[in-house]
Parts: C-alpha cells; structure tokens; sequence
C-alpha cells in the first residue's frame, strides 16, 4: 500500500490495491476534487461526496482500479463536459469506455419510471412485472462489461443512503425506493451481491413503509443483545455437542434484514415474536450422512416442531435445491430453525440454477430461460472468487488480470433489448432489426412497415438493433392497398428471429392460395365455357368430383393437382376428352349383350318357363357361382352366391331363395361387370387403360372417375363373355404404371 496521508474515507477507497494501484486512484480523485467540490448532482448530494461514497462501496466489493476510477469520473459528463472530453486522454479507452457503459444505463432510469404506469386495465401487475423482469435483463445486456453494474448498483446504494441521513421523506426518496425495489435490489439479488442486496432493500422499506420498518427496527434493536447472546450460546452448545461426535462443521448465525423480516410475518400473517427464523443458523457439513447426523443432533439437544421439518435432499425442490430445514423449540419456549446442508449444497443454493433470485421471485417453477440463468449463475460465482481472493491477488497482477477479462467478458450478449417510444422494453435475438420489432410488436404492425426511426433517426429496415435504442416505426394507413412485406424480408438480413420469418411466410402463403384459387376458378370456368355448360351448379360439380367444397376444386385444378379432363368427363356425361385425338372410351351396349335382350343361358333348377333377369348389384357372368332369389313381379333375380344384398334377402326371406346354374348361351353373348381401378392421377391414365380394354376387345359402356389428393379412383362398367377374360384384362391393367389396386366390384 502506498504510504499517504489520507482520511479514513480515502483509506476506504483504496482498500485491497497495490501501491501503484492505489496511486492512480488518487490521481483521479484530484483530477475530479475541483469539478465537483461545489457541485450538487441531481439527488441533491455533493459530487464529490457521492463519487467518493460510490468508490468505498465498490472497495468493499474488492473491484478492480479501473472500476473504482471510472465511478470516480462518472459525473464528469453532467457536470462538465469539458473535462469529460480529457478521460480517455488521462485514463485509457478502457475507463472511458466504463463510464460511456454506465451512462448509458443511468438512462434506463426513465424507462423504470414508466414501469409503474404499464397496464392499467386487465392484468396491470402481470404486465408491470413482466416488463420489470425485462427491464432487469437489459441492464444486464447493456453493459457489455459487466462490470458497469456494479457501479450502478453501488451508485444506487450510496443515493439512499444518502437519503437516509438526511432523513428525507419527499416523493423524490419514495420514487428511487420504488424503482430500486423494483429493479436494482432484484439484480443485485441475481449477481450474487448479497451486502448490497440486504442493504438496498432495507433502505428502500425504510421510504415505502416508514410506520412498518421503524417497529421492527424498534423490536429488533430492543432485542438484539439477547437474541446475538442466544444464537453464541445455541452455536456454542451445539460445536460442543458436534466435537463429541467427531462431526466436522461450519456453524454459523444467520441475521435477518428488516425488509425479509417484514415480508415474512405479511407472507405468514404471524406477529415478530412468532417467527421462526428471526433467531435462525446454519450448519454446513462434508457428506450427505453429517447432516443426518447433524440433525439427530439439533432433535435431541432441542424440541422439534415436526410440522416445520421439510427433507429437500430426499425430496429436493423443483428447482433442485437440496437441504434440511428444522424448527426446534429452546430453553426460553421460542423457536429456532436450523438449515443443514453439504458443501456441495451450499455451493449449488448459492450459485446454481437453484439460486435464490429465480427460486423467491416466481416460485421456482420458471424455468423457460435455462440458458441465461447458467450464465447469471456463473457470474455468481466469479464475484464469489472475486471476493475470496482479493487479499491473496494483491502483487499478483497476472492473476487480477485474468479476473478482470473473465468480468468484461460476462455480458449476456445473445438478446438485445430495445425501448418503444414511450419506453417500453422489448426483448429480441441479437442482431434483429426494425422488421424483427415491428412484428415483436404487433403481427399487422410487420405487415404495414414502411420505415423505421432509431433514436430519432431514419435507418434501413436492415439496420441491426442495439441495446437501449429507441425504435419507431413507420406504417401505411390500415387498409391500405400497398400494406404487406416483401419477400426480401426473409432473408437474415431483415429478421433475425424465426417468429418474424414465420409470420411473414405465413402471409406469402396466403397470398399464394389466393392467387391459385383465382388460378383454379379461372380454368375450371373456362372449361365450362368450352363445354358451353356454363349454367352448370359448381357445388354439385365439385361433389360429384370427390371435393368437399368449390374452393378444394380450385385449389386443387390451381395446383395442377387435377385434371381438367376428368371435369370434362363430368360435364360430357361420362365421355373422357381424349388426349390429342378425342378418343371416346365408352359405347352403347351389344346387341348380343344381355342388357339388350339377349339370353343369359341361366337355368333354375327343376322349374321351366321362369322370367329371369341378372342382378344389377353384383352382375353376375359366367362362371361366377350364382343363385336365384324371387321376386315380386319381376321373375327371379340371379344374383352371384357371394353378393351381400342376396344375404339380406336371404336371411329375410329364405323361402324365396331358388337354386339356378348356368346353362347355354349364344356363343357372342356378353355380360355386364364393374372394375374398380386406385391409381396415383397422371396425364393419360384413362387413356392406358382404356387401350387394354380395346386390345382384349372388351367393350366399355361406362366410365366415373374421380381425383382427390393426387389418386384417381376410376369405376368402369364393361361387357364381357366370361370371368377368365375379365382376369386377363385386370392382370394387364395392374402392369400400368401408377396403378394401385384393380378389382371387380
């Protein structure tokens, strides 16, 4: 340490640096004595005196030179800008690159005033807290050295206790409490920065809740020589009761603040003397089965209250945290709680995803935001080191540098977080621009972007974001003709975040079914027209098809996912348009066909002279096994032994069924059969089919055809002289390409 003549506050700010450590942050003290001797900041306090109160505070957090310089030269912009132009020159781009950092996090404060008139109507809390916890975050993303929050936070500290001294009790000390409750006193919770945590929130209840906070101060300090000799004599007692069980331990009181006091007995509804924990130690050991140990010990030393017993190592909470947490009643009847814990447990309560900031602040249940919570846990526990070796590094300059980089390098530079107008935080990926914010804020918003100011400036819609920037965009009229993106916003260049892409495509889309469905109704109209079937019902058009509604029609003819032709088919009654040649696939009956009179050689055994037709349902041909069925009026029915309308009839009326067989027929003589063809649709199936049909010389009187999801489903009525020549004709038809499935119906 330098040898110096120095007031004990001077002393403060040196503590824990090296000579020549020490020897620039006296030079930069009297850099700054005669700007700020006679001047007054903003809170109403003497510049000097809170640039001096800021350094002690960083001193006892043991930071680094540079740290405690740039919180020295920090009202240097304010109060003289003159003289803040001469900080890079006197003291290095790093320190002026510090205070550029936490200057610009002193302009946060605006947006944390607006917080408290965010959602007024429906859900005002919800929103104000969600914004509070973003607002938190964006502190933490501008800084890229994370160091710039540890001076915000230690110039926080020292403005309310400020406050203190005087005693003010104006709205100005009641806004600072409010916004530090709300945002600094959380954040130093996260970092790990305990000292200033417990001091920020005692110091803010002592604005908001006066009354509350002076009766338990009262109580505590009535109490506080009894209650520190009872947690000593307890301590004692039970490193007593521990040595004589050979258990290795830490045992330690654990003091509570005003503010977690407070919050207690209105989260419990309990009066101060009802508390549990207001006299409360913990107990840390080196295996799972100490602390087992350790609490048989505490049971049989004092009374347990079994109700406020709770095992989070065999039941650990959602969040992970693990440890035994007992009440026991002592000699004076009041209660005591004792936390038991392992190292290991220690170390993940006080650093890991199971820290305290997510576990008190929403109930340990979110954890949506993994990622940022290890890097939060992370600086944690760098600070922690920080701390714990701060005396050892002294001389060791090497090793203060290593901690100082990993410090600078600590900023959660994966999400930037941007103000609105009227300074609303938004939350983006990095990188995102204007597009990104337009859509974040509002889907119809993206659609009608047009431009875009940031800080006041107009930039290209490609301009990437940065932290604490205020957007605005530019929009056209709702309504308006030329509202909708570009397509060029879907490159990384415009958008950043997948939601953003995924709403612009989602547009694109809809026009792009748009302008098929125009596409599909367009064709299918003019094919009507060339028809001359115009006056033709399209919904019954459309069913007949196979599609649920016209627009399925016009999409699917618009992607060209169906066949005109097939329309055509339709509309010709069941005549396909050829492809090129007009090619007509169906005929009229035979004469020789039984339909047309012809004798269809069916005999019914043991009768003569009976009318017989075949059966419309199943077509029946030989040699097909068939069997009679009679009819009222209409002679006897022949129907194929395997029909399932004959096994009604049959188990209706079993008197009337008649044994038939086939008898003679003319030696032309043919029969009508149903094919059923599934096939993938192509341009010429019906064509291919219809050839084998001309090849095996089978006659085709009739023809549907339906196409639905890129399958054809064809129905084809055909004359033939006997089922082995139907079986030739389905053979050669299952070799045609795209066929799925051919068989009689």
């Amino acid at each position: 340490m330098v040898s110096i003549s120095s007031t004990a506050s001077e002393a403060q700010l040196l503590e824990g640096l090296s000579d020549a450590e020490a020897e620039r942050v006296i030079a930069a003290l009297d850099f700054v004595t005669p700007y700020y001797a006679d001047k007054i900041i903003v809170t109403g306090q003497n510049a000097l005196a809170f640039a001096q109160g800021v350094v002690s505070t960083l001193a006892m957090l043991r930071t680094d030179v540079d740290t405690r310089i740039a919180a020295l030269v920090i009202e240097l912009p304010e109060l003289n800008p003159a003289a803040a132009q001469q900080i890079e020159i006197r003291f290095g781009k790093e320190i002026a690159d510090l205070v550029s950092g936490t200057r610009r996090l002193m302009k946060l404060r605006e947006a944390a005033l607006t917080q408290h008139d965010v959602g007024r109507g429906k859900d005002a809390a919800g929103k104000a807290s969600a914004q509070m916890e973003t607002l938190r975050k964006m502190m933490l993303a501008m800084a890229t050295d994370m160091r710039v929050v540890l001076i915000r936070l230690a110039s926080r500290v020292t403005t309310l206790r400020y406050f203190a001294e005087c005693k003010r009790e104006d709205g100005a000390a009641q806004q600072y409490a409010s916004e530090t409750m709300d945002l600094y006193a959380p954040l130093a919770n996260r970092l790990g920065v305990w000292q200033l945590k417990w001091e920020l929130e005692d110091l803010s209840f002592r604005f908001l809740e006066p009354v509350q906070y002076k009766r338990i101060a009262k109580m505590l300090e009535e109490r506080r020589l009894e209650r520190e000799s009872f947690v000593v004599s307890a301590i004692a007692r039970l490193n007593a009761e521990l040595k004589a069980a050979g258990v290795k331990a830490d045992v330690s009181g654990r003091p509570k603040h005003i503010y977690s006091i407070w919050k207690k007995m209105r989260g419990k509804d309990v009066d101060f003397d009802e508390l549990y924990d207001v006299r409360a130690f913990r107990v840390i050991v080196d295996d799972i089965k100490d602390c087992y140990t350790v609490l048989g010990i505490v049971h049989n030393a004092w009374t347990p209250i079994p109700k406020e017993f709770d095992d989070y190592i065999s039941r650990p909470k959602p969040n992970g945290y693990k440890s035994l947490h007992t009440v026991v009643v002592v000699e004076d009847g009041r209660p005591l709680e004792v936390q038991i814990r392992t190292r290991e447990m220690h170390q993940f309560a006080e650093y890991g995803v199971a820290a305290h900031w997510r576990y008190k602040e929403s109930g340990g249940s979110n954890f949506s935001a993994q990622e940022y919570d290890e890097k939060i846990a992370w600086l944690r526990q760098l600070l922690a080191w920080k701390t714990d070796v701060a005396d050892a590094v002294v001389g060791h300059e090497e090793l203060q540098r290593e901690w100082v980089e990993k410090l600078k390098a600590a900023s959660l530079d994966d999400r930037i977080y941007v103000l609105t107008p009227q300074a609303r935080v938004i939350e983006l990926p990095s990188n995102s621009t204007p597009v990104d914010f337009a859509y974040h804020l509002h889907t119809d918003v993206g659609h009608r972007c047009r431009g875009a100011r940031v800080d006041n400036v107009m930039v290209p819609l490609n301009t990437s974001l940065k932290n604490g920037q205020t957007v605005e965009i530019i929009t056209l009229k709702a309504g308006s003709s030329q509202s909708g993106p570009s397509r060029d916003w879907l490159s990384a260049e415009y958008s950043a975040a997948p939601r953003t892409r995924s709403k612009i495509r989602a547009w694109f889309n809809v026009i792009d079914q748009q302008e098929t469905l125009a596409s599909g109704r367009s064709l299918v109209e003019k094919t009507l027209q060339r028809e001359g079937k115009t006056a033709v019902n399209l919904e019954d058009l459309a069913r007949k098809l196979g599609f649920a509604d016209l627009d399925d029609l016009f999409l699917a003819v618009g992607k060209e996912e169906f066949s005109l032709r097939q329309i055509e088919t339709v509309l010709r009654d069941n005549v396909e348009a050829g492809e090129p040649d007009q090619l007509n696939i169906t005929n009229k009956s035979r004469a020789s066909s039984v339909t047309q009179g012809a004798k269809s050689g069916v005999l019914v055994v043991g009768t003569d002279g009976l009318m017989t037709q075949l059966a419309r349902c199943c077509k029946p041909a030989p040699p097909d096994e068939i069997v009679g069925f009679v009819t009222r009026g209409k002679g006897v029915s022949i129907h194929r032994l395997s029909c399932k309308n004959f096994a009604e009839m049959r188990n209706k009326a079993p008197e009337r069924v008649i044994q038939t067989t086939w008898g003679e027929h003319g030696k032309d003589t043919v029969y009508p059969v149903d094919i059923f063809v599934l096939a993938q649709d192509r341009q010429g199936l019906l064509r291919d089919i219809s050839e084998i049909f001309s090849r095996e010389k089978i006659n085709v009187t009739g023809v549907n055809t339906q196409s639905a999801k890129a399958q054809a489903k064809m129905s084809f009525t055909v004359e033939i002289g006997g089922t082995t020549q139907l079986q030739k004709a389905l053979t050669v038809i299952r070799e045609v390409s795209g066929v799925l499935e051919v068989r009689r119906h």
